[in-house]
């Protein structure tokens, strides 16, 4: 190797020989320095936590200063341990360098070192060569890692509790609690002369809709009470006080009772003016009267009195009678009265009639929610309305009793009502028959096997008294239903069934579309009291719509096939577009937000269609009741034309009796032959073949009108009892008919033919003032049935313009036609010259004459 590659190597080996000893020097100084610098860190670590923490700022001014002055005699204690601190040589590094990388001969120190004694070539040459050697094994050099023996000093790791609390205090001093480094050198004797900040507000009940008032830190003891509702609720918080403040209340007899603060109110927050502000709360309701104090420690610090407004409880009363609607609904009108407005009422029903003992009844009482009136509007009676029809207690004695509930939970009840709860009307017998079973069964399911018999014995003989199939089938469901029925939910769906087969009986189809037009208007009802949203509004009042266009049609197809001559059903005076103009209106006040209105009008709109729907069970009530009523016209019709018969035959008879005298004419002339029927006999004296009669054939006919007469008797007392089944009281011109046929029977039987003529005649003129009183008790029912409704037009009921009777409404007794035709005219006239032309003829006897004379009422 020349003396250059020596140089080269010698200068690389240096170089790293020199980073080597660096790094170990470095890892010297840390295991000498850092065993003497940990204890001036763990208590600068430690101030500095506590400070952070908020530690100094809660401490008393001497125990602050106590703590400082520890810290700082701790922190010069710590420091005495450096004066030992000494950096290491240059041989103590190349010794550790060796040591760290295990080499011998020390070829380290070789390197610096020089051959003692005098220069010699030799020996130089040598020595470069030893150190060349040396120098070989040094081509990878490293240090190693500081050894401070802490483990061994500290074996419970205490140093590391240090670091975490110095971690966790640093982290806390930036939030709102944290602590300052400076606490532990600031006084805290300026902080207390900030007085404490006082909020102090009472909060009224939502349901008073009285703003909140808030309390002045003026108010003293002196200050006029203030006057809060019952239930008011005081708020009160202090900000910035010692925290020790109390609240108390004091009411009038002098009982103090302690306010305690919210658990978690007491809570430190920072504060602009001072380096901490505690808050206290404090919450209480004012129930009486009294005065509130708030002190810190015993200086008084506020105080205010306080006068309560009682809320008194409701109450309500029902105005009238409960009523039933014309569509058969519950009709209730009430008032009730609160300080600040009801929160709900309702009625509560029970039966009036003791159930019988271990009845199981399968349905409760009915449920019916009141409305309630408007708060701050004018005082007036409530109306509302439900339709309990469907319930089993429907048509049953009940007792009724209303109930109000304010929002402060107090309630209130009405008087008792009793009265006949309001049932569907059913014309038919058969439905009738299976609501009687429905409510046999749904009073008391004990009654099933009952009610399984009277099924029985309706369906008996189905061809007698089941004209329609379809029935007959479903009262034989509804048969098997209830015999398989086990369980009371399976008994209520039988319940609802049945209600549903009566209803097919009755109506068939329509009362689907009924149900769904009352479904309709009570969504809308509700949706109108809970001040639902445009969007539902829109909905609901296109489902009203559709369930009144069904509703209309199926009613305007059934009033088409069942409509009477009697007039124009009420189908024909409610028109479709004024209904379709009163729901836009109901649509447009809910919209706009008049919500008030638009549900008074809907109570309008129904009240409407109960009318619609009312006339059409009444028109069907009154059709069968009238067509039973035109029967017992007819029967009296006939029986005022046979009595007429009667009476011209008897005079005939009379005639004959007497035999024809010179001269005498006929009082009739050729009239009587104008108008003689072939079954009537000729003339006086005279057979049916014109010969004269023989003493047997007039004994043969006087007795035929004695039995003739006395047939007319009977059926004028049969007359009598039907219509007093109708409701029509007989007039006494009935009676007084009676008792006149009863003498011309006894007449005819003695053969008193003058004195039967003339018993027959009173008794014609009495069946004539019979049949007026009738028709006026008529004409009264109808104008009660019809109502102020109606008014007028049922005072002509039954007439035609010109006031004459029409065919359908009974006789016409000759005596109330104002305006008579023509053929009438004619025929009186020629009637009127033949009875002046035979009361002019003086030979005509007395008998003749009187009768002639009672027909022109001459007398």
């Amino acid at each position: 190797m020349t003396e250059r590659d020596r140089s080269a190597l010698h200068r690389n080996i240096n170089a790293s020989l020199g980073r080597t000893r660096l790094a170990v020097a470095t890892v010297m100084v840390v295991e000498r320095g850092w065993p003497l610098l940990l204890p001036i860190l763990i208590v600068a670590g430690l101030f500095l936590s506590l400070s952070w923490l908020g530690i100094f700022r809660l401490l008393p001014d001497m125990a602050r200063l106590a703590t400082a002055a520890a810290f700082g005699i701790a922190g010069l204690a710590a420091l005495y341990p450096l004066r030992f601190f000494r950096l290491p040589t240059w041989p103590e590094i190349d010794n550790r360098v060796e040591q760290a990388n295990d080499l011998e001969h020390t070829p380290v120190q070789v390197q610096t070192d020089r051959p003692s004694g005098r220069p010699d070539n030799f020996a130089d040459a040598l020595w470069r060569e030893h150190q060349k050697r040396m120098a070989e094994s040094l081509g990878r050099l490293g240090g190693d890692l500081p050894r401070t023996q802490l483990p061994e000093r500290d074996p419970w790791a205490l140093r590391a509790a240090v670091a975490l609390l110095f971690v966790c205090a640093y982290g806390l001093s930036f939030g709102p609690h944290g602590g300052r480094i400076g606490d532990a050198f600031r006084a805290h004797a300026a902080r207390d002369a900030i007085p404490p900040r006082i909020d102090a507000w009472v909060t009224p009940p939502a349901y008073t809709g009285k703003p909140p008032i808030f309390l002045t830190a003026n108010a003293g003891k002196d200050a006029p009470a203030i006057s809060v509702p019952q239930g008011s609720e005081l708020s009160l918080r202090v900000t910035g006080g010692p925290g020790d403040e109390t609240l108390s209340f004091t009411d009038t007899e002098g009982t103090i009772r302690d306010v305690a603060p919210k658990a978690n109110a007491a809570e430190a927050t920072p504060a602009a003016s001072s380096p901490v502000a505690v808050v206290r709360h404090f919450s209480d309701k004012l129930a009486t009267e009294g005065r509130l104090t708030l002190k810190s420690g015993d200086a008084e610090l506020d105080s205010w009195a306080f006068t309560v407004i009682p809320d008194n409880p409701p109450t309500i009363r029902f105005v009238g009678e409960p009523k039933r609607a014309v569509n058969g609904t519950l009709e209730l009108s009430y008032d009730i009265e609160d300080d600040y407005g009801a929160a709900s009422a309702k009625a509560e029903f029970a039966l009036a009639d003791q159930q019988p003992a271990g009845a199981r009844p399968l349905y409760g009482a009915p449920e019916m929610q009141l409305a309630l009136p408007r708060r701050g509007a004018a005082k007036k009676p409530v109306k509302a309305s439900r339709d309990l029809t469907e319930h089993v207690w429907s048509g049953a004695l009940v007792k009724l009793t209303l109930e109000a509930v304010d929002d402060a939970g107090q309630k209130a009840k009405s008087e008792t009502k009793t009265f006949l709860m309001p049932e569907r009307p059913f014309s038919n017998p058969l439905a009738r028959a299976v609501i009687e079973q429905r409510r046999l069964l749904a009073l008391d399911a004990n009654a099933k096997p009952r009610v399984l018999e009277l099924m029985d014995a309706i369906t008996l003989r189905p061809e007698d008294t089941i004209a329609n199939v379809s029935h007959y089938l479903a009262l034989m469901s509804a048969r098997t239903r209830l015999k398989m029925a086990g369980s009371d939910d399976q008994l209520r769906e039988v319940v609802s069934y049945l209600w549903q087969v009566a209803l097919g009986i009755e109506d068939g189809d329509l009362s689907a579309a009924e149900k769904q037009l009352r479904q309709a208007q009570q969504a809308l009802q509700d949706a109108l009291d809970r001040g639902a949203s445009d969007e539902e509004i829109d909905k609901l009042m296109a489902e009203l719509r559709q369930a009144m266009n069904n509703f209309l049609r199926e009613f305007a197809e059934k009033a088409q096939k069942n409509q009477t001559a009697q007039g124009p059903t009420p189908g024909q005076e409610l028109r479709q577009g004024d209904l379709q103009r009163m729901l836009d209106q109901i649509e447009n006040l809910a919209k706009s937000g008049n919500r008030d209105q638009a549900k008074e009008l809907l109570s309008q709109l129904q009240d409407m269609m109960n009318n619609l729907q009312a006339g059409r069970q009444q028109r069907g009530q009154q059709g069968q009741q009238n067509s039973e009523m035109r029967q017992q016209m007819d029967k009296l019709g006939q029986l005022m034309r046979r009595q007429q018969e009667m009476m011209n035959e008897t005079f005939r008879m009379d005639q004959m009796q007497r035999g024809p005298q010179q001269g005498q004419e006929d009082p009739f002339g050729d009239q009587q032959g104008q108008d003689q029927q072939p079954g009537q006999k000729g003339k006086p004296g005279q057979g049916d073949d014109g010969k004269p009669m023989t003493p047997q054939e007039f004994a043969d006919a006087l007795k035929q009108l004695q039995e003739g007469q006395s047939q007319l008797e009977k059926d004028l007392e049969a007359l009598m009892k039907g219509l007093e089944g109708l409701g029509i009281k007989p007039g006494e011109g009935f009676g007084e008919a009676g008792k006149s046929m009863k003498q011309a029977e006894n007449s005819l039987g003695k053969g008193e033919g003058d004195r039967a003529v003339g018993h027959q005649g009173r008794a014609l003129e009495a069946l004539r003032q019979g049949a007026q009183d009738m028709m006026q008790q008529l004409q009264a029912m109808q104008g009660d049935e019809g109502g102020s409704q109606q008014g007028g037009r049922q005072q002509n009921a039954g007439r035609d313009p010109l006031g004459r009777p029409q065919a359908t409404s009974g006789p016409d007794t000759g005596d109330s036609t104002p305006l008579p035709d023509e053929i009438d005219v004619q025929r009186a006239r020629q009637i009127l010259e033949a009875i002046r032309k035979r009361l002019g003829n003086a030979l005509s006897p007395e008998l003749e004459r009187s009768y002639l004379e009672r027909l022109l009422e001459m007398k």
